[in-house]
């Protein structure tokens, strides 16, 4: 049990930290930190995360992590429920804290966006379905990669978190316009459970296309990283 309080919290955090960067600092008048600073954020929560409870649990904070942790040989398959479970009902927690915070500002209105990820009209851009998905396979893919290669046996040793931290601000980055970025589908539905409307809508995406992204980013470790 202490392997999965060690995901609901390290996914809480994730989610209230680079979530509630977005919703309560990231447009703040003159000072606010913007994309760059949400991109930041996101990657400071997995960086400091995986220092905190990487020992504990692995750190996944991710259902298509553990998946894709799981498609590469690294993960139980009977650990995948209770940890992905774990990791939505920590999501759902830091959504719900950032709903009270958020909604102390007169004029607050969840339904605007709270951070949700989109596509079509939904996404920051204007991106497409096709787009999107594509972003969130790709990026997803990119990101175990880098987990299963940060944290193999032949790397070195004590950077994994830092290696694996970066790559999440370098992956909002890029995608933040195009979806919100979500690579994460705990993330997404923590906070798309109080946008509602069209936020739920479209939740089945960012289900779908970073759990396919996890699986192939999986295959593609294990064939670039076996051992000769």
């Amino acid at each position: 049990m202490n392997r999965y309080g060690a995901e609901f919290f390290g996914t809480f955090w994730l989610v209230l930290g680079g979530c509630g960067s977005a919703v309560l600092a990231a447009g703040f008048p003159e000072v606010g930190i913007g994309l760059l600073g949400v991109s930041l954020a996101f990657g400071l929560t997995v960086l400091t995360m995986a220092y905190a409870i990487g020992h504990i649990s692995g750190c996944h904070l991710n259902p298509a992590v553990s998946i894709g942790l799981w498609a590469g040989g690294r993960f139980e398959a009977r650990e995948l429920a209770p940890y992905i479970v774990s990791q939505v009902l920590g999501a759902i927690a830091a959504g719900g804290v950032l709903f009270v915070i958020a909604s102390g500002q007169a004029g607050f209105d969840a339904s605007a966006g709270f951070a949700s990820n989109g596509f079509g009209e939904h996404s920051p851009g204007g991106y497409t379905l096709l787009a999107a998905l594509v972003t969130e396979v790709v990026l997803t893919m990119m990101f175990l990669i880098v987990i299963l290669g940060a944290t193999d046996k032949r790397a070195p040793a004590g950077l994994a978190p830092i290696a694996i931290g970066l790559c999440l601000t370098l992956i909002h980055l890029i995608s933040i316009p195009v979806t919100n970025t979500s690579v994460n589908p705990a993330r997404s539905t923590g906070v798309a459970l109080f946008a509602g409307g069209w936020a739920i809508q479209q939740l089945w995406l960012f289900w779908v296309a970073p759990i396919i992204g996890g699986v192939l980013g999986a295959a593609v470790y294990k064939w670039i990283g076996k051992e000769s």
